[in-house]
């Protein structure tokens, strides 16, 4: 799992290094705070997640970006887990999609990847992300959407990001 992971930061850093070089000015970093409530079967146990991402996008057609993103993310229990000895549990999920600005700042996107979970046991999950935001002036953004998170069910919330773009 490890080494996964490993092997996924060098590739994302080697992608974004070189995306940086080939495409110069053209992309566009993102750091970002998020948090989410969770929805379906999982909101009995747990009240909320909260994380942070950094997101890559890179033009590919008028008005259309490539992302590319990863980030952390702790899912954190009632007072009835917490009570039976479950504490937080962390997911590394790592994501590809695509981005469309619709008119003005607003947009949709899509993403799909895969959420890694940080505890032994907690294994890997197949992640999908559609949701819609807007772009301010000056490089703030704000985002909705829905996070899935499937391995033998499905962890979902509904999720907001707050973000900076540079």
């Amino acid at each position: 799992m490890k080494k996964i992971l490993l092997a996924l930061v060098i590739l994302g850093g080697t992608a974004f290094s070189s995306f940086a070089q080939t495409k110069s000015g053209d992309g566009k970093f993102s750091i970002g705070l998020e948090a989410g409530l969770p929805v379906g079967d999982i909101h009995n146990g747990y009240n909320y997640l909260i994380g942070g991402s950094l997101k890559y996008e890179l033009p590919i057609a008028a008005s259309t970006l490539f992302t590319i993103s990863a980030g952390y993310s702790s899912l954190h229990p009632k007072s009835v887990l917490k009570d039976l000895g479950f504490g937080s549990v962390g997911f590394i999920p790592v994501k590809v999609g695509i981005k469309y600005y619709i008119e003005n700042g607003f947009f949709a996107e899509g993403q799909l990847g895969a959420a890694f979970g940080t505890k032994s046991g907690t294994g890997t999950a197949f992640a999908y992300s559609p949701g819609i935001g807007y772009t301010f002036d000056g490089g703030f953004e704000v985002g909705v959407r829905y996070e899935g998170w499937s391995n033998n069910g499905t962890i979902g919330q509904a999720a907001l990001r707050l973000a900076y773009r540079f």
